[in-house]
């Protein structure tokens, strides 16, 4: 497995596991399915409602801690946020059965994330979470938190597939040193993603699958990745994007797909931000 190095040294595999609306039931089996296949970087978030399933199988899985890179996410805390922050940090890794994280991300740009961030700047600086980041952040919003805080977000994780390829947004984060990491990197067969005929035709050309060009693209591209999957045989395919590369002239029409606009939703959309900041966990 290819890695990135983030901001502060630490190592974070390019490819790894999503469990975005994969329900607890189903979660430990496809966990563990994934770890079985070689993946090492697993994505929850607290808002998934699925923590406990992820550290049932880490548990169950047999493999090394310091050999796994376990993400989640806060959700956006109520007043205060600093001691809200601290007890959903706590919350979080009881349900994971873990002592510490390898990555912690605010999960929306929402609410008094200055208090949150505070709070996981002093995580970081415990040694409770080896690397801190957010999600979905806009390149201006981003801006604003690196200049007025202590420590630059390692990791923002924002919609990138090849229909909204964020480039605008990679070369700030670039610039930042934040690495850009993918939610949604097939944006969930929309727009006729795996029938694309210039996808097609790509993978055709390498006897690779439309999912694997993707992968491919988004490797050569240096943005890490989170496919979701519940089929095993899937997920075996989704890893094996190591032994091909996409000519400049590939990346070019890849390039081309980009429509510069979210294929789910804009969290810059008025009604958006009600939705999302009037909801709570319980």
């Amino acid at each position: 497995m290819e890695t990135v190095t983030l901001n502060n040294g630490v190592e974070m595999p390019i490819l790894g596991f999503g469990v975005y609306q994969v329900g607890p039931d189903e979660t430990e089996a496809a966990v563990a399915a994934a770890i079985a296949a070689g993946y090492r970087l697993i994505d929850t978030a607290a808002a998934y409602r699925n923590e406990e399933a992820v550290g049932a199988a880490i548990a169950a899985s047999g493999v090394p801690r310091d050999e796994l890179f376990i993400t989640t996410k806060l959700w956006i805390q109520d007043a205060p946020a600093e001691e809200n922050t601290a007890r959903a940090f706590d919350d979080s890794v009881r349900k994971l059965g873990l002592d510490y994280l390898d990555l912690y991300l605010i999960h929306q740009p929402f609410g008094d994330y200055y208090g949150q961030w505070r709070a996981m700047e002093k995580i970081h600086r415990e040694g409770r979470a080896r690397a801190i980041g957010v999600s979905n952040f806009a390149p201006d919003r981003l801006l604003d938190l690196v200049l007025n805080n202590e420590i630059v977000p390692a990791v923002n994780q924002i919609e990138t597939n090849p229909f909204h390829q964020q480039t605008a947004a990679h070369e700030v984060l670039k610039a930042e040193g934040v690495q850009i990491e993918s939610w949604g990197p097939f944006a969930e067969g929309r727009n006729g993603l795996f029938t694309n005929p210039a996808l097609s035709e790509i993978g055709g050309a390498h006897g690779k699958s439309v999912a694997q060009v993707v992968l491919r693209w988004l490797v050569q591209r240096g943005v890490v990745a989170i496919p979701k999957t519940v089929s095993a045989e899937r997920m075996a395919q989704n890893l094996d994007v190591f032994d091909f590369a996409l000519t400049d002239a590939e990346m070019t029409t890849i390039g081309s797909l980009d429509e510069g606009s979210s294929q789910f939703f804009d969290h810059r959309d008025p009604e958006m931000v009600r939705w999302l900041s009037a909801r709570r966990l319980d």
